[in-house]
């Protein structure tokens, strides 16, 4: 059987994929996009059935293409739906002619012996490539913790795995996890009259908006997209933003309010007994803390430039706690609290199994430098920080691709030296 052999192979057509292809076209690096789904399949079959963007279309793009180009109806200020999110990445490979082949899955890539290059087995046959880019992202295998035993006879998922409050037995429902995910999916359960209870762990809490400018944009213009490390402390906490129903400011203390039982940290599980840790006002008060500390910076800003944006006198207001969160729960009866589904909201890790070749450190994290593994034709996109706090976003991930493949680019003309050099020691 014959061996396709290929300069560059991008794993992967989802967001980090496609920007990893358009720069790698533009370079003229011949390349080849494999995808085991479909492009973007994650947003179309791994998430809510009413999930939009957290970022507004003005800003959650790539630079070639607005959301207005897929869907008319999409504003800049709007939040597009999940659906849309994958069409404009269908149409986006379509405009840059991305060479993507779906439908075929990588199971095996390993250095090849004695000469350049890697051999990959795919589910199609056998592909040979100078250079690899794992660009799956890092929403990879999605993580429930072994804390609440299967015997407990109530159904657990992860986020993942939840569509809408119907496929849910009747009963009440304990989220857990205060990123975007769970705290959208737990404001959606109560709203469809569910009672719900919410874990709530270190969390930070931007403003949705501020004094007429989304955070999206106070982040940007205050320099915090760029942020090339995570502040001390900070490396697991989560960030609690939503662009549900026109995007609106996540307050925990308000959803209390309206019915939403706060609980802390969940810790462990025995004869059907959550435990909480003692963590959910400090919680709380910690995302206070960001949240007002970015309006701080937004004042200071303003004045210092002096623009005419509209002052915000409640922004800072607090509603009164609610029992949940002046008398924290810390433990709570499964049965006896009537619930009858979790849902763990508690993230996803990388899996690089199928990748035999020296690029990871003890734990399995890649080794890198903006992209650029510890091992020569090796490279990663889309990795959370991967340059910057921005990393993970569709136009964050597009700058990281333009880094990695400027470095590809730079590799290939080594080698072409190289070739060259060799061809002229060579005798006529």
């Amino acid at each position: 059987m014959s061996v396709e052999k290929i300069d560059t192979l991008v794993i992967g057509a989802g967001q980090a994929g496609l920007a990893m292809s358009e720069h790698l076209g533009r370079s003229g690096v011949p390349h080849l996009v494999l995808e085991r789904h479909r492009i973007a399949e994650r947003w179309r079959s791994e998430r809510w059935d009413s999930l939009v963007a957290n970022g507004p279309a003005w800003h959650d793009r790539f630079p070639g293409m607005t959301f207005t180009d897929v869907e008319s109806s999409v504003g800049p200020d709007d939040f597009p739906g999940k659906e849309t999110v994958a069409d404009y990445f269908v149409a986006y490979a379509k405009k840059i002619s991305a060479p993507i082949r779906c439908g075929v899955e990588v199971l095996k890539v390993e250095r090849n012996a004695g000469r350049s290059g890697f051999r990959v087995e795919t589910s199609n046959g056998v592909v040979e490539a100078e250079r690899i880019v794992a660009a799956t992202g890092p929403f990879q295998t999605p993580v429930i913790p072994a804390v609440v035993p299967e015997r407990a006879g109530l159904l657990q998922m992860h986020s993942t795995g939840y569509r809408n409050p119907a496929q849910l037995p009747d009963g009440a429902v304990l989220v857990v996890g205060s990123g975007s995910s769970g705290t959208q999916i737990a404001e959606e359960l109560m709203q469809a009259g569910r009672r719900v209870y919410l874990s709530v762990g270190p969390h930070d809490r931007p403003p949705r908006g501020y004094r007429g400018r989304d955070f999206c944009w106070w982040l940007g213009v205050l320099g915090k997209w760029d942020a090339a490390t995570r502040e001390a402390g900070k490396e697991h906490v989560t960030i609690a933003v939503s662009g549900a129903h026109g995007g609106h400011t996540i307050d925990f203390r308000r959803l209390a309010a309206q019915g939403m039982i706060l609980v802390g940290r969940t810790e462990a599980c025995a004869d059907g007994v959550v435990r909480f840790a003692p963590d959910l006002v400090e919680n709380l008060r910690a995302g206070d803390e960001n949240h007002d500390a970015l309006l701080d910076e937004a004042d200071a800003y303003i004045a210092r430039n002096g623009l005419d944006l509209p002052e915000e006198p409640h922004a800072r207001d607090r509603v009164p706690d609610a029992d949940c969160i002046a008398r924290p729960i810390l433990s709570l009866d499964l049965a006896q609290a009537g619930i009858g589904t979790i849902i763990w909201a508690t993230g996803f890790v990388a899996d690089y199994g199928w990748m035999q070749v020296d690029a990871f450190d003890e734990s399995g994290k890649p080794r890198h430098q903006r992209g650029v593994s510890s091992e020569p034709g090796i490279y990663f996109l889309g990795l959370p920080w991967q340059s910057r706090r921005g990393s993970s976003f569709i136009w964050g991930v597009w700058h990281d691709a333009k880094y990695v493949a400027d470095q590809i680019v730079i590799q290939r003309q080594y080698m072409a030296y190289d070739a060259a050099a060799r061809g002229e020691l060579e005798p006529a």
